[in-house]
């Protein structure tokens, strides 16, 4: 029995990375040999697919609108956004607009024509290129599709709970069966094709509880006693109701005079939250923040996204006063993917969102700071996903746009946080004392036990900061001479014979259990909506926390900071960032984990701190360590000398 996943939910890496590669060469081998009209599309087999029960086919007649994206010249481009990213170098901070993006480095007119000019021929419809010609798109019965591509759409067993696998949501599973063909003329233009299958994003890890008397407003207010021994006490605090966006701010060092200012952050979710203004407004009155502005505050709806319901209603509302708690007079925009089950629900979806903040107004992105609280698989995802997601962040990067993702809630390394362009936040167990006077920050990877027999019982990870070494991507140069050589070499699978991509970049709060207090607004007939708070955490709450600060760090900035990882790295191990250290022996022992009780939680349960043992669920070799480590990267923003630091060096 695992109490854990009955109350939270949380994203795990998945498992056996290699094995799944060297199957996807097989099933791609054997396909091309039994299906000789076209050319294999690399890397667009779905891995699922290859240990997922098939349930039935997908109806002839389901009309999908999907998107083949065009190959950019990536190379030269990712040339510039290091060049432009990276303090020193020529270029540093010359950004461009996303029109001069396209002028210089992105797919051709000819391209784009050429695949248009096929899919219609193949009998797809509403065929068009985006603005900015990063794909195409079209729409067609899943029989055109299949006879297109030479796939079958199938069906799929969706796994039996959302922490164990793939699922589609509300939706049925389903994918191409086997890698796509296409003619050989135009492989070279065409990175992949999304829109087949429909596996949903990896979402944050929510505590659906309301407050409770029993838990504590600042840690350590309340402790339980009578408990079964562990490291020599009886009595332990009690878990955190959510920390209010007062005792983040002083915990994280924020000021008035830095609070965003002139500046935009956007926040990319699935679908669009009802009412999101007035929940924020509610919560901005409760926490003592300024009012916020209609003027300042924005949202964009991509395809028929109020048509579908709101998978990411928590996550919004999370992602929204977490920002705002950070930055309150910067200008938020949310930008909803499309949530219908027609082709962009899930990794289309949050795609697009971020590419029409990149693609803007054509003179300039739509915002300078995004935050991503999500991930669309490990890294044995399907390739082609994987470039899909590089050359949007290539482009984020050479536009002056710093994309924040959370790292993941469970042990392991997720895509697209792990992508060297990529700013990977991970996540934290922030303890808070009276007059929000931080008392201690740990990496987050929490054991829980509960009560068997009169003494604590061991059930595994109860959630963790997403992170470790890449199986997919060689260290970048902003990481050398900085992660330890231990943390830069994965335990198998090594393709690169050197040092590999560490996640994460940096970190903030994100155990659940020292969560934020977080607003929400319940609807019932006939009646006014109703406020309430509920604590959530996961690294979907550190991205939005860690982009805030940032937003607020760029407010009167002559320029944005954009991708910001190789200035991240030059500041590790100075003032600028809050080194998490390990709990150790002579720690207080209230600082080892809090007490959970009912109806807090379903079971009386301790959560232990900085918990690190290869017997926990998903234990990937993590570990906090003094300066970089792969739970909470180089550290935490430190307040007045975070913000100096990154104005000293961008400016």
């Amino acid at each position: 029995m695992r109490p854990a996943r009955s109350r939270t939910r949380w994203a795990c890496a998945a498992a056996g990375a290699t094995a799944l590669l060297a199957a996807l060469t097989i099933t791609a081998g054997a396909s091309a040999q039994a299906r000789p009209a076209g050319t294999p599309l690399p890397g667009t087999a779905v891995p699922f697919t290859a240990t997922t029960k098939v349930t039935g086919p997908v109806p002839a007649g389901r009309r999908l609108s999907i998107q083949v994206w065009l190959r950019p010249r990536l190379a030269a481009a990712r040339r510039f956004a290091t060049a432009v990213s990276t303090p020193g170098r020529p270029g540093f901070g010359r950004f461009l607009s996303p029109g001069a993006y396209t002028a210089r480095f992105g797919a051709s007119r000819g391209q784009a024509r050429a695949v248009e000019r096929w899919l219609r021929s193949a009998g797809f419809a509403g065929v068009r290129a985006d603005a900015q010609r990063d794909y195409v798109r079209a729409t067609a019965t899943t029989a055109t599709i299949e006879s297109a591509f030479r796939v079958g759409l199938r069906l799929y067993q969706p796994a039996a709970g959302a922490s164990a696998g793939v699922t589609a949501g509300r939706y049925a599973l389903r994918a191409n069966n086997r890698p796509l063909l296409m003619p050989k003329s135009l492989t070279a233009s065409v990175i992949g094709v999304t829109g087949l299958d429909n596996a949903a994003p990896l979402v944050p890890l929510i505590r659906p509880s309301a407050r409770q008397p029993r838990c504590s407003h600042y840690y350590g207010q309340h402790r339980a006693s009578g408990l079964p021994a562990q490291f020599g006490v009886t009595s332990f605090p009690t878990d955190i109701c959510g920390y209010s966006a007062g005792q983040l701010r002083s915990a994280y060092g924020a000021t008035a005079g830095a609070a965003g200012r002139g500046q935009r952050i956007a926040l990319v979710e699935l679908g669009l939250t009802r009412d999101m203004f007035l929940t924020l407004h509610d919560y901005a009155r409760v926490n003592g923040l300024p009012a916020p502005s209609r003027a300042r505050y924005a949202q964009r709806a991509l395809g028929a996204v109020n048509a579908c319901g709101d998978p990411f209603d928590g996550e919004e509302q999370l992602d929204v006063e977490a920002s705002y708690a950070m930055a309150p007079a910067a200008r938020q925009l949310v930008v909803g993917g499309g949530s219908c089950d027609n082709g962009d629900y899930g990794q289309q979806g949050l795609i697009d969102a971020d590419l029409a903040i990149l693609d803007g107004t054509r003179h300039r992105p739509l915002a300078s700071v995004v935050s991503n609280s999500w991930e669309t698989g490990g890294e044995s995802q399907a390739a082609a996903l994987t470039s899909i997601e590089h050359a949007v962040l290539v482009r984020a990067a050479a536009e002056g746009v710093g994309m924040y993702f959370s790292s993941g809630d469970g042990s392991g390394v997720q895509e697209p946080s792990s992508d060297p362009l990529a700013i990977a936040v991970g996540g934290t167990s922030l303890g808070i004392g009276p007059g929000g006077r931080p008392l201690f920050e740990t990496g987050w990877s929490s054991g829980i036990s509960e009560i068997r027999r009169g003494r604590w019982f061991l059930e595994g990870e109860n959630g963790a900061s997403g992170g470790g070494p890449s199986l997919l991507w060689s260290q970048p140069s902003y990481q050398r001479h900085v992660v330890p050589a231990a943390l830069a070499r994965p335990a198998t699978g090594d393709r690169h014979g050197g040092p590999v991509r560490s996640v994460p970049d940096l970190s903030a709060d994100a155990d659940p259990f020292t969560g934020m207090g977080t607003g929400l607004l319940t609807f019932r007939a006939g009646q006014p909506p109703a406020y309430s708070e509920t604590s959530l955490g996961g690294t979907s709450l550190a991205a939005p926390l860690v982009a805030g600060m940032v937003t607020a760090a760029q407010q009167g900035q002559p320029r944005p900071f954009g991708f910001l990882s190789p200035v991240i790295y030059r500041l590790a191990g100075t003032r600028a960032f809050t080194d998490p250290l390990p709990l150790t022996g002579p720690s207080p022992v209230a600082w080892r984990g809090v007490f959970c009780g009912v109806p807090d939680c379903p079971f009386r349960v301790l959560v232990t701190n900085d918990d690190q043992s290869a017997s926990l669920f998903g234990y990937t070799g993590q570990v906090t360590l003094r300066g970089y480590d792969n739970m909470t990267g180089v550290g935490s923003p430190n307040g007045a000398a975070f913000i100096s630091a990154l104005r000293r060096i961008e400016g």
